[in-house]
């Protein structure tokens, strides 16, 4: 059995199509006071170039907490765009009241040879740490379980950060989904600062050919075994939140959604008290 009850927040990619007054509005309205914002939502903050600080007051007033920007893509190609990225990004993070960046490794076949890959982690962090440092923000280093990713390995990044002692500015996302996909054993609970949560239920495909708009919210037919891998992090001690990001139209389009993230909340509930 857990050792308590999770803590759900919300990540507004369940709901691209909402403006951000209004997705803060639907977490508050399941009880919900913990959100994601993102960075990959055309017409939405940030990209719109709406300013942080009207970001900041727009969830002073509905009563939310950001706890990430999601993401810093590429984060372990480090160079002069991506520095001058995490630099925006971080002032942005900082200014709207955001608390971690979620860094999200090259995912598109290169970077992945042995050396090669743990000098260009070990390069990031070293970059990242003075920016999120001087921003008063934690780096969130969110392994992605595909195939063709230069960062697959949780352990791999811990040792990482353990290696250059940031263990202060940097945590792991543990994402039920790439978990499930990199296959990998441990769960590292003390390490890790966000949990992703999302389900499959598509019965036609395997392991390999899973891709974010198979992500569904999480209910009796989920494939990817959430509920074993929330009981274990909680019994290992993890404190943090458990966000949905469901990418998959499904949801996204859902006319129902408050609804049906409320029965995923209640499935999810029920079954770690019974475990």
């Amino acid at each position: 059995m857990g050792t308590r009850k999770p803590s759900f927040a919300l990540n507004h990619i369940a709901a691209p199509g909402l403006d951000l007054a209004t997705f803060f509005d639907l977490a508050t309205s399941l009880g919900l006071h913990d959100v994601e914002i993102r960075n990959d939502i055309e017409g939405r903050p940030t990209l719109d170039g709406t300013a942080p600080e009207v970001v900041k007051g727009l969830a002073k007033t509905a009563g939310v907490e950001i706890l990430t920007i999601n993401a810093l893509q590429r984060f372990n190609d480090w160079n002069g765009t991506r520095a001058k990225e995490a630099e925006a990004l971080a002032d942005y993070a900082q200014k709207c009241g955001a608390r971690m960046l979620v860094l999200v490794p090259v995912n598109d076949g290169t970077g992945r040879a042995n050396g090669e890959r743990q000098g260009n982690l070990r390069n990031a962090l070293k970059e990242l740490a003075p920016i999120l440092t001087a921003h008063g923000l934690i780096g969130l280093v969110e392994p992605l379980g595909f195939e063709i990713c230069s960062l697959r390995s949780k352990k791999e990044a811990i040792d990482a950060i353990q290696a250059l002692n940031y263990s202060d500015r940097f945590k792991v996302v543990h994402d039920t989904f790439h978990h499930f996909l990199a296959g990998e054993a441990d769960l590292f609970p003390q390490q890790t600062g966000m949990v992703h949560i999302s389900g499959v239920t598509d019965t036609n495909i395997g392991a390999s050919a899973m891709l974010d708009p198979h992500r569904v919210l999480v209910d009796e037919a989920d494939r990817l075994g959430n509920i074993a891998q929330l009981s274990a992090l909680l019994a290992g001690g993890y404190e943090g939140h458990f966000s949905f990001e469901p990418f998959a139209a499904s949801v996204q389009n859902d006319p129902h959604l408050r609804s049906s993230l409320e029965a995923s909340m209640h499935f999810i509930n029920r079954h770690l008290l019974a475990e």
